[in-house]
């Protein structure tokens, strides 16, 4: 068994639509094959783990000899959001999708809104971090309005000047409006603060002060398993908020994709008994709900540069796992998420006979091995690949 046990989730690193996905509209979609299409790099780290032999991808090759232990995961929650997929990783099966809003919140909620702040509003449309507040920013520093948008996912973000609305303040606006959007008829995973900095549309810049405000996990997750009993759960990037801190020992913040690695790594040298829980956003966030494909691919590649890294810090009994939420194929039409299956790449700090795993029909597979790992009691409908990882010896 492993004393540690480190996950990372390549935040919308799909390979392939699976079974299902013609029922959300993602036929045919796959992240990586697309990604590495349209813009080839080498990914000679993750070759050797085993990535090519999941499904074949451009530039990748299956080794005789892997690396690590290599399979994919389907989704059966009804859902292809963050939240979701996490919350499926950790051991739930989400089974009433979240709401989304194609056309903008209803008037009845942005009244609501208003009412509560004091403020008016403007936006109120799916659209880009980055462009609306080029759009409505230097309206929204003369007027003191609040930027509401959202996008294909289920969240309801509202961008503010820090100079105009203060950090406290736009927190406090976030925390009334997650207790309203927890009513079933305006059900949302997330309400996101995005303060901004700048005095005008061509130097506006968001800043690193971001806060998500998440629902709680719809039920008891290994995470809570774990720290229950007397593990260590330890959250890297936007763990934290994706749980709403439920089933958290220590939560560590992160700023981008290589802050994420270099955090793993600061974490990798600390004595714990239990895990660390890595989200890498960047390739989502950045490349895929904006559709470039060059920079999913750079992000990629620079992923797979630090992998030794990561490699490096693996004692003899620790578990390394490596997984996707959901895809967000950087190719497809639209700015959502993409309903596809999931690689899933697992080593250990030894020496082990590495290969094929079956594929699981449910990201709760990963809590199931991690319940059956610690010997801790956990109802989760995921089986355990624990026994295939595991040395002959145990």
């Amino acid at each position: 068994m492993f004393k540690r046990i480190h996950l990372i989730v390549l935040d919308s690193v799909g390979i392939g639509a699976q079974h299902d996905a013609a029922e959300f509209g993602d036929a045919g979609t796959h992240t990586l094959k697309h990604t590495l299409e349209s813009h080839p790099v080498e990914l000679p780290n993750l070759e050797k783990f085993g990535l090519g032999c999941i499904d074949p991808l451009p530039g990748l090759g299956c080794p005789e000899s892997p690396e690590a232990f290599y399979s994919k995961m389907s989704e059966v929650s009804q859902g292809k959001d963050t939240m979701t997929g996490h919350w499926e990783i950790a051991g739930l099966n989400i089974k009433k999708p979240f709401k989304v809003y194609p056309d903008g919140f209803p008037e009845e909620l942005l009244d609501r809104i208003r009412e509560a702040t004091g403020r008016d509003i403007v936006g109120n449309k799916p659209a880009s971090g980055t462009e609306i507040i080029k759009e409505y920013g230097e309206h929204q520093m003369k007027t003191g309005d609040l930027i509401v948008y959202t996008s294909n996912d289920p969240v309801l973000q509202i961008a503010a000047h820090e100079d105009v609305i203060p950090l406290d303040e736009l927190y406090t606006i976030c925390e009334k409006v997650r207790a309203m959007t927890t009513d079933p008829d305006f059900l949302v995973g997330r309400v996101i603060a995005r303060p901004y900095v700048g005095d005008s549309s061509e130097n506006f810049t968001r800043t690193e002060n971001r806060h998500d405000y998440a629902l709680e996990p719809f039920g008891r997750t290994v995470l809570n398993a774990l720290e229950d009993n007397g593990n260590d759960v330890i959250a890297i990037g936007k763990i934290n908020d994706i749980f709403t801190g439920s089933g958290i020992t220590d939560s560590v913040r992160t700023k981008n994709n290589e802050d994420g690695v270099d955090k793993l790594l600061e974490v990798m040298d600390r004595d714990f008994n239990g895990m660390s829980f890595l989200n890498l956003v960047d390739f989502d966030a950045l490349y895929g709900h904006r559709r470039n494909p060059e920079g999913y691919s750079n992000a990629l590649k620079a992923f797979d540069d630090r992998l030794p890294e990561i490699v490096s810090k693996l004692r003899e009994d620790d578990l390394l796992i490596i997984t996707a939420d959901h895809g967000n194929d950087p190719t497809y039409t639209g700015t959502d998420h993409t309903r596809e299956n999931v690689p899933l790449l697992m080593k250990t700090g030894r020496e082990m006979q590495y290969g094929p795993l079956r594929d699981s029909s449910t990201f709760s597979d990963i809590a199931a091995t991690i319940a059956e790992n610690y010997k801790i009691e956990y109802d989760t409908h995921g089986e355990s690949l624990i026994k295939e990882i595991s040395s002959d010896e145990e």
